[in-house]
Order: C-alpha cells, then structure tokens, then sequence
C-alpha cells in the first residue's frame, strides 16, 4: 500500500546533472541531521556492492533542506559507523561517497 510518499530522490548536482538515489534512511546524530542515500542508476552499482551516500542536511534561510557533502573525514566516518551499527552490518568504508 503506497502511503503517499515515495523513497525515490532525485538530486541536482553542481554541474546541473539530475541523479536518482533510494532514501534509505535520515539519521540524526551529534546534532546533526544526515541523510542515506543509494543511487539508482547502474553504473553505480559495481560487481554487485551496493553504494551509499551520506549527506549532511541544513536549511536554507527559507527553511528548505539543503544536502551538503560532509567535507570532514571525521565526522563523516562516525557518521557513517553510526548507520553501520543501526543496519548491522559490517561495511567496507571504501563502499561509500559522500
């Protein structure tokens, strides 16, 4: 039963270029709000390792939602353990973009 919302996102690069990415999950961390993504298109998917997205979410001074790449190896490593623990799985950090 569809309740109206959808887990597809679709994104605007820098370059203008539209990408199609699953909502897997928002997390709120370190208060900070983050969102998972993982892209859609095939060329993403490599030997069949699935790839995430991390992305910090801010607002703008209208109050939309802004994605922002997390620019800190730090944060965007704990960050990244933290989804790791909540799906309880051990992922290669090398499978992830952010």
């Amino acid at each position: 039963m569809d309740n109206g919302k959808s887990n597809i996102v679709e994104l605007v690069d820098e370059n203008g270029n539209n990408t199609l990415f699953e909502h897997l999950m928002t997390l709120d961390y370190k208060d900070s709000e983050y969102i998972v993504l993982s892209p859609l298109d095939e060329a993403s998917d490599q030997e069949g390792e699935s790839q995430i997205v991390i992305l910090r979410v801010e607002q703008d001074e209208k109050g939309d939602d802004l994605y922002l790449a997390i620019e800190d190896d730090t944060e965007l490593n704990e960050v990244f353990i933290a989804v790791n623990e909540i799906y309880g799985q051990d992922v290669d950090i090398g499978e992830f973009e952010n």
